[in-house]
């Protein structure tokens, strides 16, 4: 099968073939051996994440041994079941974390990490399905699981232009909340108006931050979703409401110093969130995170924004495009030949 292979430790946005490139592309790769519990799926498509940049490059916590096919996310049909698999069946349309092999035309997930799709959803929707598990897994989780956000209440979402970002918006509105959407540029904040968030700040132009929240938000926010850290954290934290729940979910802008006496006087909770660690310590609530996102998904009640899809043939482009924060929402890499950005 053709597949992208990481042959060793680089800049993943090398191109293939030159000097020092840790990615090429194979168009003989072994498929990979199908264990009881194994699923195989026919790729529509694999999402990218930057930590699957940080795991080409070699700095990621989880260092998969070389040789291996990067990507921990896709979408696509199954082909192939393990004779221990029950729940999923061949032919079923399906999202999966697939670690360290996605970019391929078939990939192998294990059974507990597949989630099924309505089997009436287009090939079009079944594409956007790969960016569905990591992104949106990680903002129910946090929002539901861990601030238990209400109808009513206020969520703010720093970095909202994201991947983890656009999905809190569009599961905020889903859970009945106000939405205000932090995110740099006018071409971001017309996608989060369209996902349903009530304000947009545009960072870039807003001046100080923590007016234009409070402006946003004269009473204060009831959740924080932060994948930013940095200046943002803080002058998020400035307008929390009693009671609010800071979720940290990464540092893009920097580790922040936590305003611990704002806690106190706020009675403000601050949660941690990795949302992978759940997979190993908490499986039921892993799977669940999982399983309603999907369910939303297929009721049309979220949808999963990629602003660039690439084939196979330009996996490096993809690497620069993400590595360079050039992404809203998700990016796609498709085993066809076409591609549309």
């Amino acid at each position: 099968m053709r597949a992208v292979v990481c042959t060793r430790l680089g800049d993943a946005s090398k191109p293939f073939g030159t000097p020092d490139a840790p990615l090429a592309l194979v168009d003989d790769q072994p498929r990979q051996q199908l264990p009881s519990k194994g699923v195989r799926i026919r790729v529509s498509a694999g999402a990218l994440n930057f930590a699957d940049a940080l795991m080409v490059k070699g700095t990621y916590q989880e260092k998969p041994p070389l040789p291996f096919i990067p990507g921990s996310e896709c979408s696509g049909t199954v082909i192939e079941v393990g004779s221990g698999v029950r729940s999923v069946a061949v032919g079923d349309k399906v999202c999966a974390l697939t670690p360290s092999h996605a970019l391929c035309e078939e990939a192998v997930a294990d059974e507990a990490s597949v989630v099924r799709l309505d089997p009436s959803t287009s090939e079009a929707r079944l594409e956007e399905a790969a960016g569905l598990p990591v992104t949106y897994g990680t903002a129910y989780l946090a929002l539901v699981d861990r601030a238990r956000l209400a109808p009513g209440q206020t969520l703010l979402v720093l970095g909202a232009g994201g991947g983890v970002g656009l999905a809190a918006v569009q599961l905020g509105r889903a859970l009945g909340a106000r939405v205000v959407a932090v995110a740099r540029g006018p071409e971001k904040g017309a996608v989060l108006r369209a996902a349903g968030a009530d304000a947009v700040i545009d960072s870039a132009a807003a001046g100080k931050l923590r007016d234009a929240i409070k402006a946003a938000a004269p009473r204060g926010v009831d959740v924080v979703l932060d994948p930013v850290g940095g200046d943002h954290f803080f002058e998020a934290f400035k307008c929390v409401a009693w009671g609010a729940h800071m979720l940290v979910v990464g540092f893009a802008g920097g580790v922040p110093n936590i305003p611990a006496n704002i806690a106190l006087v706020k009675n403000t909770t601050i949660h941690g969130i990795y949302w992978g660690s759940y997979q190993r310590k908490q499986p039921a609530v892993f799977r669940r995170s999982l399983d309603e996102c999907a369910a939303l998904f297929s009721q049309g009640k979220v949808s999963v924004h990629a602003s660039h899809r690439f084939p196979l043939e330009q996996a490096p482009e993809a690497f620069a495009v993400l590595m360079n924060r050039g992404v809203i929402g998700k990016l796609l890499v498709l085993p066809r030949k076409q591609a549309r950005i």
